[in-house]
């Protein structure tokens, strides 16, 4: 299993914390049923590298420097949007015994029939909850879309029997839908359209006019 090395941190004031990040590490903490709440810190290109080789679901060991071992996944990463620094990470110890939910993203595959006759493909649901055991968790959720023609829809009833373990959403939530292509008005047509229909009506009243003209003989 992958093992990435963390440190105990002792001052959690906030120039310290800020500092920790400059030096190039991410400050975080470990917590879980059967460990105490522990403020850590990692080597942010260390977490990287570990986060993006497991994955959102992915277990992994943290090491910390007392010689405690802690088979763990990440809760929650807090990321700066001006720089996309890493800012704080919650690892959480997991009981590999016990079921629990997570959130698994969802792919698609395959190229829909609807999409060449120039449907649009709507992928609605990007994550689907599961409940299992924690080596369980699957990477991502394929979904086959190869079948579908324009008005074609798969829910998550549709694709709970291809799925190994438990999945958590209601039957009736639509994963992806094709839905016919929009049909916009074309502005010079219209306005053509438009045209044609005063100059038919002026003329009708040009013509009108010439009845009530007198001399005019029947």
């Amino acid at each position: 299993m992958t093992v990435l090395n963390a440190r105990e941190r002792k001052d959690q004031k906030a120039h310290q914390t800020k500092e920790l990040r400059n030096q190039g590490h991410v400050p975080g903490v470990l917590y879980g049923k059967k460990v105490k709440s522990t403020p850590v810190s990692v080597e942010a290109v260390a977490f990287l590298k570990t986060f993006r080789d497991v994955g959102q679901n992915g277990l992994f060991d943290l090491q910390l420097e007392n010689g405690g071992k802690h088979h763990v996944m990440v809760q929650e990463v807090q990321i700066d949007p001006l720089n996309n620094q890493y800012m704080h990470v919650d690892f959480f110890e997991v009981d590999m015994n016990e079921e629990r939910d997570a959130n698994v993203p969802v792919h698609l595959e395959g190229d829909a029939p609807g999409a060449k006759e120039g449907g649009i493909v709507n992928h609605l649901l990007y994550e689907i909850t599961v409940n299992c055991l924690p080596a369980d968790i699957p990477e991502a959720i394929t979904v086959d879309v190869s079948n579908l023609n324009i008005g074609d829809s798969l829910s998550v009833s549709d694709i709970r029997a291809n799925v190994p373990v438990t999945i958590v959403n209601e039957d009736e939530e639509t994963v992806v839908t094709v839905t016919p292509p929009t049909v916009t008005e074309d502005p010079d047509a219209t306005e053509e359209d438009n045209t044609t229909a005063e100059s038919v009506e002026a003329t009708g009243e040009r013509n009108d006019d010439n009845l009530d003209r007198p001399g005019r003989v029947e």
